[in-house]
């Protein structure tokens, strides 16, 4: 991985981080999947009785993207924040 890239991943991260911005549930489970993919975490944990929903659909949003890179979740991740925060 280019040295370029995760800058601007992590200046991503820290936009997405510090946002104000409110986004649906989907967009929310769309960075949290990629960014789970691109730091190589495989974003399971154990979860409460009250979380089980929420597990649910933080699982399902990473095994729709089991299938990506590292890279490539870097990349997915750069452009939901360019897409909907701003440019990096």
């Amino acid at each position: 991985m280019t040295n370029i890239t995760n800058i601007k991943f992590l200046k991503a991260y820290d936009m997405a981080s510090n946002t104000s911005l409110k986004f649906p549930p989907d967009i929310m489970l769309h960075f949290y999947a990629y960014y789970k993919r691109a730091t190589l975490k495989n974003g399971f944990y154990n979860a409460s009785n009250d979380d089980d929903l929420r597990s649910a659909f933080k699982a399902n949003a990473l095994l729709q993207i089991e299938n990506l890179s590292q890279k490539e979740a870097r990349e997915k991740y750069i452009e939901m924040v360019e897409t909907h925060i701003g440019e990096i």
